[in-house]
């Protein structure tokens, strides 16, 4: 009896109207239209979950998490889920504990894990530092995370739309010719002579949408947004896809057409939408360095090689993986030199 009691009746009711829910949704699956945004529901906190896809359950399966958290209490579920996050720390942890272990004090720091590690051992009974073990695990994995993966997920995407679009692609090769040619690499100073390739790198960021939900903020004080309350301590999760694929800001929200970042005479423009790096105080503090990543790394590759489907392969897809990051599904490409 004690589990239709208290919160254990609470839990019951929860897993109930989620079973009736997604029943009900496999049976309507067939009738759904896509459309973005998601209009509005009669229960705004049913908002995820009707946007179930069933063609990309992982991406679905982590709407119905965030919708309701309580089922990460389900035995299993969080290693099936997260299994990729996991691989992906016990990396960083082997990292830093090979660093502990050939560290050697009386040399300076090889890199930031060890500068680290060398505070920490100062910082030994000081309960109030933020160098300890914990904080350093989560900073080695945000600089692989935020200064790595990113730019190398942002760059498939580029060569996919690439080969998906061999006129973009001849224009971006037309362009590298004129500036800079095939003598020299390319430099940051080229960027502002290159107006259509900084618009499809651009474009490829805000097409790829590769952190839609960026990540979680916490309000350090009580503030009203639009006649809502938002209390100090809230954590909030922007939906940077509500801007990048605005009906009312971008002419083909949900197509790659990079003269989405073209005036009428071709000149490069940005919008105010464009916010893939986030925005305000705690956007992304590496967008300078992941902005040079992305233009050299793309023009050289461009400079260098023509990329294409390979002879009698299928033509890719254009949809991602959502994994936190969004990914381009698994694809074959050819390269050939020029």
């Amino acid at each position: 009896m004690e589990l239709l009691t208290g919160y254990g009746l609470g839990s019951v009711a929860i897993f109930t109207v989620l079973f009736i829910l997604l029943v009900d949704l496999m049976h309507r699956r067939q009738r759904w239209t896509s459309r973005y945004p998601p209009g509005p529901v009669p229960l705004p906190v049913l908002g995820n979950l009707l946007q179930v896809d069933f063609n990309d359950m992982p991406y679905s399966l982590y709407k119905v998490l965030n919708t309701f958290p309580i089922l990460l209490r389900i035995p299993g579920l969080v290693d099936k889920v997260f299994a990729g996050q996991k691989i992906f720390m016990a990396m960083v942890d082997n990292l830093v504990n090979e660093h502990r272990r050939t560290g050697d004090p009386a040399q300076p720091p090889r890199d930031l894990t060890d500068a680290f590690l060398a505070e920490v051992e100062k910082a030994k009974g000081n309960p109030e530092s933020s160098f300890n073990d914990a904080n350093l695990r989560l900073v080695v994995s945000d600089l692989f995370g935020a200064g790595m993966v990113t730019s190398s997920i942002t760059l498939a995407w580029a060569l996919l739309l690439m080969i998906l679009h061999p006129d973009v692609q001849r224009r971006v090769h037309q362009e590298i010719d004129e500036v800079i040619g095939q003598g020299r690499s390319p430099e940051m100073a080229d960027q502002t002579s290159m107006p259509y390739t900084n618009a499809v790198i651009h474009e490829v960021q805000r097409f790829a949408d590769i952190v839609p939900m960026n990540l979680p903020h916490m309000t350090s004080r009580d503030i009203e947004v639009q006649g809502f309350l938002i209390p100090k301590g809230t954590t909030l999760i922007p939906n940077l896809s509500s801007v990048l694929k605005d009906e009312t800001v971008w002419e083909k929200p949900l197509q790659f057409h990079p003269e989405h970042f073209l005036d009428a005479q071709g000149h490069f423009v940005k919008h105010e939408a464009f916010m893939p790096f986030s925005a305000g105080r705690r956007a992304c503090l590496g967008e300078p360095l992941a902005r040079m990543e992305l233009f050299l790394f793309f023009t050289c590759l461009l400079q260098r090689f023509s990329f294409s489907v390979p002879h009698g392969q299928p033509r890719p897809t254009d949809h991602g993986v959502f994994m936190f990051l969004v990914s381009p599904s698994p694809y074959e490409l050819c390269a050939v030199t020029r």
